[in-house]
């Protein structure tokens, strides 16, 4: 009994340089956290370097590494919500003629939608890529409920178009009515006070 040795607890720096990854909760919570302090605001001077770091981080990275930790989320969550807002923000930007020209071919068929889009006609893609562009830089003001539904209408109309295109993809036009559909029922619980 003289070898026995009681272990040693580990101290607070004994995980200081183990390499990997947060596990997935860990990462969720934080695209929840930041999520939420981008659109709802900050409250301390630490919530505020955060965000200030996570702006940084986008300007340095992209935003695709912080919208990474929003993939998961469900759509009526905010960072759900950043996540799709990201989705067309960035099919608009790789692909401005696709998304201008499917715009206008839904915009006869869904008139009620393209008024709430806010797209002149006959758009453009610079046009399609203003508008997007717009409604995300009213993701951090008191009305987000207005930003989604102005997304969920901007899919609509070019998921409508999708669809009447010649050479259009069926199965995309509807993903992409689907994401709509997401954005306009978020926008709703929104409005309800219900969206964290």
């Amino acid at each position: 009994m003289g070898d026995f040795h009681r272990p040693a607890l580990p101290g607070p720096t004994a995980f200081r340089d183990v390499v990997g990854t947060p596990d997935h909760a860990e990462a969720t919570a934080a695209g929840h956290r930041i999520a939420h302090l981008l659109v709802r605001g900050t409250d301390s001077a630490a919530d505020e370097a955060l965000v200030e770091r996570v702006v940084h981080l986008v300007d340095t990275e992209g935003l695709g590494t912080l919208a990474d930790l929003w993939a998961a989320c469900p759509a009526d969550t905010i960072a759900g919500c950043l996540w799709r807002l990201y989705l067309i923000h960035t099919w608009v930007h790789r692909q401005p003629d696709q998304a201008a020209r499917e715009y206008a071919a839904g915009v006869s068929h869904a008139p009620v939608q393209n008024a709430l889009a806010g797209v002149v006609e006959p758009p453009t893609p610079d046009d399609v890529v203003r508008l997007v562009d717009a409604v995300l830089r009213g993701v951090v003001r008191s009305d987000f409920d207005v930003t989604l539904d102005r997304a969920a209408a901007f899919a609509h109309v070019a998921a409508v178009g999708r669809g009447q295109l010649e050479n259009g993809d069926p199965l995309s036009a509807a993903r992409l009515f689907d994401l709509a559909r997401q954005l306009r029922h978020a926008a709703a619980v929104e409005r309800a006070g219900q969206l964290s």
